[in-house]
């Protein structure tokens, strides 16, 4: 019989525990609860856990804190951040200390849920994203070619756009998580020997994904197992053709994500992409234009 999963919950306020264990609930799971980050470190201190749900803001040591002793003492510990008061430098902070994954309150029961399946079913590997820059402006990373990174990594990138209306937060993780599944999976063909880069970068009035896979790039001649290829006369050619590849149910990604970039560039080989999103004017640079 496979052994459960122990699993902390760590907040000061009793009605989100009560929410978590009963969205957690299962026989492969067993949950346990803190209310401050001082009695959660004792917890992991005299325990083994595979998973810390935390909040930020709580009396005494706060869930970031919390996150740096977790990861320090016990790496093999998965740990998810999240709060009601999301902030930019909250979500750097949280990814630049390994966490694994990050979640805005109030959360839907599906998210929630694909998060903390996805931390229990993952071994975390040190190497597999390495930080080459980490500010709240530039991100540069290098990860292996592990499809359950791209799902790991959305959860960040969606709430480095905390400050954007939900739709376009939405719209544009969506987009990152296309791109990146896509570099990943058919560029680095799933192999984690293989590598992807990626750099964000926000400026007052964009917003700037590249990603780069080590793949041998396309031509959009090439993709008719894609939705993008498909003509008017016949919208969903390309789910024959993925079906009589053999490949997975899907490929909406790229006209997807046109349709929610503003710019959306591929380098000659096809083995480069740059995402942009035009963003409003600050308020000040908007007064000084009228």
């Amino acid at each position: 019989m496979e052994q459960r999963k122990r699993v902390l919950i760590v907040d000061d306020d009793q009605a989100v525990h009560k929410l978590l264990n009963t969205i957690l609930k299962s026989d492969q799971c067993v949950i346990e609860s803190a209310f401050t980050g001082d009695e959660a470190l004792a917890s992991v201190s005299n325990n083994t856990y595979d998973l810390v749900l935390t909040d930020i803001y709580m009396p005494g040591m706060d869930g970031l804190s919390l996150l740096k002793h977790i990861r320090a003492a016990e790496p093999q510990t998965s740990v998810i951040i999240m709060t009601a008061q999301t902030t930019p430098a909250n979500v750097l902070e949280s990814f630049s200390n390994q966490a694994f994954a990050y979640i805005s309150k109030p959360f839907s029961r599906t998210a929630i849920l694909d998060l903390v399946a996805n931390a229990l079913s993952t071994k975390v590997e040190e190497d597999d994203i390495k930080i080459l820059s980490a500010t709240s402006d530039w991100i540069s990373l290098q990860l292996r070619c592990k499809l359950k990174l791209a799902e790991r990594l959305t959860s960040f990138f969606r709430e480095f756009a905390c400050d954007l209306g939900p739709d376009d937060q939405e719209r544009i993780a969506t987009a990152f998580r296309e791109l990146l599944m896509n570099a990943i999976e058919h560029g680095g063909k799933s192999d984690p020997r293989q590598k992807v880069d990626l750099t964000y970068i926000r400026t007052a009035r964009t917003l700037i994904y590249v990603i780069r896979d080590p793949g041998d790039g396309f031509s959009f001649e090439e993709l008719e197992h894609a939705a993008v290829s498909n003509t008017e006369n016949d919208p969903f050619r390309h789910v024959q053709v993925r079906d009589e590849k053999g490949i997975r149910p899907g490929g909406f990604g790229i006209l997807m994500t046109r349709n929610f970039a503003d710019e959306l560039l591929y380098n000659a080989k096809g083995n480069e992409v740059m995402f942009i999103k035009y963003l409003a004017a600050p308020p000040a640079a908007a007064a000084a234009s009228g």
